[in-house]
């Protein structure tokens, strides 16, 4: 490997620091803000005996339903929460994961239209043991990051031992969730009270520590990465994408952090030092498609030479990247339509 220095974060014209999870460092006033006088009132129309009645036939039927539903039986419904389960499957895997507030991993969605899952796979549980990336030994998950590499990485049957969260899927959202529903619920009762200033301060302190310790990490895994410490660097990646907050949008509407991008290629490169070829094309395809777009970096880093060779690497680049010159267009000019 010719370069062991990766992507930086860019920094700040004003101050030349690094915006956390690249935001501005200039407060900035909103102007999106709407006053309360353009609200709409809510539509109200007649409603006429027959269409209540309908209604009204409806809302029984939806109710015995609900009864019919609620007798079936519990284990058609999710195992209970707490039971521990094995299940063990060949990628593409049908289930996606989301970092919780304790670190680890959690299943988000289990569709079996993405790929293999198990019926026991539901949303809110949590992954206990993953098979290691090599071999037949079997892994404690110790956090989101490394159960993301081992699944990445992994060749073969895919072993996982989950626990049911019976449906729960509280663990996975953060702080501004938690004051989104306090606000909610405050202002549906017409007060905006102490809790909700409580949770502003909250938030905020939060969010602050959240970006610290995610800065850190990413930092640490550049460090890890210039040492030839590949697989370590691999899982703070990770980690620092699980750490994506939710609902992001920023300054220009962008749906992801400045970090993200950065990182998703990053992970590319290092699973390009690994020869995980397909891994890392998802990785930079994945990059791009959340904004990354220093495309000459892109064609000319060392660190992705591996992926370079591969026939799905041009092809996926030019996707995103309108080559200068298109050979073949011009072949077609200076030809003047001969065969």
């Amino acid at each position: 490997m010719q370069n062991l220095s990766l992507t930086q974060l860019p920094t700040c014209p004003d101050c030349n620091a690094v915006p956390a999870l690249g935001r501005p460092c200039r407060l900035r006033t909103c102007a999106l803000s709407r006053c309360s006088s353009s609200r709409q009132a809510p539509f109200t129309a007649k409603t006429s005996s027959k269409a209540a009645g309908r209604r009204s036939h409806a809302r029984k039927a939806t109710e015995v339903k609900s009864e019919e539903k609620a007798t079936e039986d519990p284990a058609e419904q999710g195992l209970p929460k707490g039971e521990e389960y094995e299940v063990e499957l060949v990628k593409p895997l049908g289930i996606r994961f989301a970092r919780g507030s304790d670190g680890g991993a959690y299943v988000t969605r289990s569709d079996p239209r993405l790929g293999n899952t198990d019926d026991n796979v539901q949303p809110g549980d949590k992954i206990m043991k993953v098979s290691a990336s090599f071999g037949n030994d079997i892994w404690d998950a110790i956090n989101y990051g490394q159960v993301m590499y081992a699944i990445k990485t992994r060749n073969g049957q895919v072993y996982m031992k989950l626990q049911s969260n019976g449906g729960d899927t509280s663990i996975m959202q953060d702080a501004a969730t938690e004051f989104s529903k306090q606000f909610k619920q405050e202002r549906s009762g017409g007060d905006y009270g102490e809790g909700t200033r409580e949770m502003q301060t909250k938030n905020y302190i939060s969010k602050k520590e959240i970006e610290r310790k995610r800065r850190e990490m990413f930092d640490d895994a550049l460090e890890k990465f210039a040492k030839k410490d590949i697989e370590g660097a691999l899982v703070d990646f990770e980690e620092v994408l699980g750490m994506e907050p939710a609902n992001y949008v920023g300054d220009d509407f962008s749906r992801v952090t400045q970090i993200y991008r950065v990182t998703q290629y990053n992970i590319s490169c290092c699973y390009s030092a690994m020869n995980q070829i397909d891994a890392g094309l998802d990785a930079l395809d994945a990059a791009m498609r959340a904004g990354f777009e220093q495309f000459g970096k892109i064609r000319s880093d060392p660190n992705l030479d591996n992926l370079r060779k591969n026939e799905r690497f041009q092809k996926m680049v030019d996707q995103y990247d309108e080559p200068v010159f298109n050979f073949s267009a011009l072949k077609n000019i200076f030809s003047f339509g001969k065969k």
